[in-house]
């Protein structure tokens, strides 16, 4: 469906469901050069077992207008204005990798009006390495398989069918940049992710439960590079569930199943 959001038609996928205002809601925010399409399966089944569903293309990207944000914080604030647009009080907030950023922020400044927090494929700082910051404004096409190659566990089908993930991602990479003519948005999301200062801060504030999801074989953003927010969410008593998943940094395409079971079962309990 559509929503104006700051003036701007903003699409969010529903999972096949029209939305319902008597049922709990989850937003799912895309990483860079993604859009909705990573959210396939999740968002689907959340839709279809008693959840709103809003997977949104962020600003910039694909069949959403407006400027494609240039911060953490400026896309944070946009979630804001998602669920005012929406008309929803309190929702699930879900993110991958640059998403989780905004996901994280976005519960840090929203407070209660978050009711979950997901962090799938985080790290903080998550800092990009300034070569593929470079090659993603210079040589977007060198830039998006190189992300394409680490961001995965393996480039074939995790099922061990015909599919070829590899393909696949390069296709959705090269769409998303193309939909915005204006501004690279492969340079702008990296620049952002680097940039973000306010993980620890933001994680201290948060009044909500946090389910933090990452992929053991991840080499964009590592275990390890999660445990200064987990131990920063800890410290400040927060509710804290971790689940390592078995591949790289797509979780969503590469354990779809284990993903969605990891945030069903997140946002299921009491």
């Amino acid at each position: 469906m559509y929503l104006d959001v700051n003036g701007h038609r903003t699409y969010c996928y529903t999972g096949g469901k029209t939305f319902n205002p008597t049922f709990p809601t989850v937003v799912l925010i895309h990483g860079v050069l993604n859009d909705h399409s990573v959210w396939a399966l999740q968002s689907r089944s959340l839709a279809h077992h008693g959840w709103n569903v809003l997977a949104v293309d962020l600003p910039g990207h694909c069949r959403s207008s407006g400027d494609a944000p240039a911060s953490v914080e400026q896309a944070a604030d946009f979630i804001g204005a998602l669920l005012d647009a929406a008309g929803v009080q309190c929702a699930a907030l879900v993110g991958h990798s640059w998403g989780s950023l905004i996901a994280l922020e976005a519960a840090a400044r929203l407070k209660e009006r978050v009711s979950h927090l997901v962090l799938v494929g985080t790290a903080f700082p998550m800092k990009v390495s300034p070569a593929l910051i470079e090659s993603a404004l210079n040589a977007p096409e060198k830039a998006l398989h190189m992300v394409n190659v680490f961001s995965r566990s393996t480039l074939a089908s995790p099922s061990g069918g015909a599919f070829w993930v590899y393909g696949a991602g390069m296709a959705l990479g090269r769409r998303v940049l193309q939909s915005n003519p204006q501004v690279n948005v492969f340079h702008r999301g990296f620049v952002a992710c680097d940039s973000y200062t306010h993980g620890e801060t933001a994680i201290a504030q948060i009044t909500c439960p946090v389910l933090f999801a990452l992929g053991a074989q991840d080499q964009m953003t590592p275990p390890k590079a999660a445990q200064g927010l987990i131990s920063a969410a800890l410290t400040a008593g927060h509710h804290v569930r971790v689940v390592h998943l078995p591949v790289g940094h797509q979780q969503m395409t590469e354990a779809p199943e284990a993903t969605l079971t990891a945030i069903y079962d997140f946002l299921a309990a009491p």
